[in-house]
């Protein structure tokens, strides 16, 4: 290649026996309609690779937004990511929408995919596309790109036409429309603009598609084969929990889920004491001045539960560490001391947002298998390996096989970057002494750490992120916390 193209003008000389709907340079995904980066090397995106199904997923949802506007053309369209397993769609319209109306607007949809409209990418001014959705009346996509001005300071955004429809997007799509395999709208729900309660309540529909029909049949089966096995129902039946909007997301134990709850966490105290943790109890309700010296007040003070006591600010907690963090700061500790192992099954209350909640899956108050190690850099990786032997113990112990990942430094984070460098590289060197396969999942970790997540694997095959097992450098030294 040499000069600049877009992935369609080179697909046009080099045809593929296989679908393609992207282009991949030096790791970054670009789709046909982009201009690619003057001499690059390309891999080729297969429409059945887990890219190639992204890019699938995000133009159904562009054809979704045309098929909506073309049967109910006062509806505003907002936003269409794609998710695990699909994508969803916002849309303003004044009572959402019916589940019966499902059909209809996939039936459109199917439509669209069968006249194989020809999808185009054009890059416009700020001022043109702020004229253009506003006199067409999207004026929730005007305010979207306000936010990418004042974000970014860029002069330029992109827009895709699929016949005469357009949306703002960055991208990706496949060529034409006609290059969905096959697709099907799940379900209806509400949702509140960006998330927040005070903004408006948007309709959004639910859908997923695939590089295949049959794909497609498997993970519908599988979506049955779940709401046999749903937890929830399982959990009313055997009454073993229930919830109360009393205490919403928030279970309540009944006594035969409290028996086996209070089993495993015995079974867990015991492998805790094996591996040489000392049990310790934190309050539950603690000052804003400690959340604020650990930086949870700054970077996760959405997610927590405030009050106030005798004139001063408090917080329920979501994490242990700051108590654990107080606890160790108590005296002076020599060298010989280390590594300390600190562990408690603390209570911790999560703001999370009431569209996310689900089952015992992810709820609002729980108890964490909560341990914080106090060490020294060179103890860092065999302590690691310790508790990555206590995971597989576990977990193997109730049959469950899981897969690991390595999270690393996220967008909003706190700490210089060198000891990001460091943090990343022992949890790496950690995983690969104990021998364990692993992908990395940049930009996943906390905001104070990186961290390795197990993901367990159910009945059915889904995936659940579960345990971590985090490196944070940040914590000590804002407590001061120090050793002889």
């Amino acid at each position: 290649m040499s000069e600049m193209s877009t992935g369609l003008e080179i697909l046009k000389k080099n045809p593929q026996p296989d679908p393609v709907v992207g282009v991949k340079v030096a790791g970054e995904v670009y789709d046909l309609h982009m201009t690619l980066p003057e001499g690059a090397k390309i891999e080729w995106v297969k429409s059945n690779s887990p890219e190639g199904v992204d890019i699938i997923r995000h133009s159904t949802a562009h054809i979704l937004a045309q098929a909506v506007k073309a049967l109910y053309p006062d509806v505003q369209v907002t936003i269409g990511p794609v998710i695990e397993n699909g994508f969803y769609y916002d849309f303003v319209r004044k009572g959402g929408f019916k589940e019966e109306e499902l059909k209809p607007i996939e039936d459109k949809m199917k439509e669209i995919i069968k006249s194989r409209l020809p999808i185009r990418r054009e890059e416009w001014a700020i001022s043109k596309a702020v004229e253009f959705f506003k006199n067409i009346g999207e004026h929730y996509k005007c305010e979207i790109i306000q936010d990418l001005v004042n974000k970014t300071g860029v002069d330029h955004v992109s827009v895709y036409w699929q016949g005469d429809f357009v949306d703002l997007c960055r991208g990706h799509h496949v060529q034409t429309t006609g290059h969905i395999p096959a697709i099907k709208l799940m379900s209806v729900a509400g949702a509140y603009w960006r998330g927040d309660e005070k903004n408006e309540m948007l309709a959004r529909i639910y859908g997923t598609a695939f590089a295949s029909r049959d794909d497609l049949l498997a993970y519908l089966k599988q979506i049955e084969e779940a709401k046999k096995r749903d937890h929830r129902r399982i959990g009313v039946d055997q009454q073993l929990f229930s919830f109360h909007p009393e205490a919403p997301a928030a279970p309540f134990f009944h006594p035969s889920g409290a028996f086996i709850y209070i089993q495993i966490q015995d079974y867990l105290r015991k492998l805790n004491r094996e591996n040489g943790f000392e049990d310790v109890i934190s309050p539950l309700v603690l000052s804003d001045e400690l959340w604020k010296s650990s930086g949870h007040y700054e970077h996760y003070k959405e997610n927590m539960y405030f009050t106030e006591i005798d004139e001063r600010g408090f917080a329920l907690k979501p994490m242990n560490c700051p108590g654990h963090c107080l606890i160790y700061g108590t005296h002076r500790h020599s060298y010989r001391e280390l590594p300390i192992r600190l562990a408690e099954f603390g209570r911790v209350h999560r703001h999370e947002r009431s569209g996310v909640t689900a089952g015992l899956f992810r709820v609002r108050s729980f108890v964490q298998d909560d341990a914080h190690i106090y060490c020294t850099d060179d103890q860092i990786e065999s302590e690691i390996v310790r508790v990555l032997e206590m995971v597989r113990k576990f977990y193997t112990a109730f049959d469950f096989t899981y897969g690991v990942e390595l999270s690393t430094r996220p967008e909003k984070r706190m700490g210089a970057e060198e000891v990001w460098d460091k943090a990343e590289q022992s949890l790496k060197n950690a995983i690969e002494k104990a021998g364990l396969p692993y992908k990395v999942n940049p930009g996943d970790g906390a905001f104070y750490g990186p961290k390795i997540d197990f993901h367990l694997k159910d009945s059915i095959g889904r995936t659940h992120q579960c345990g971590t097992i985090q490196l944070d450098f940040q914590m000590p030294s804002r407590f001061k916390l120090e050793y002889a």
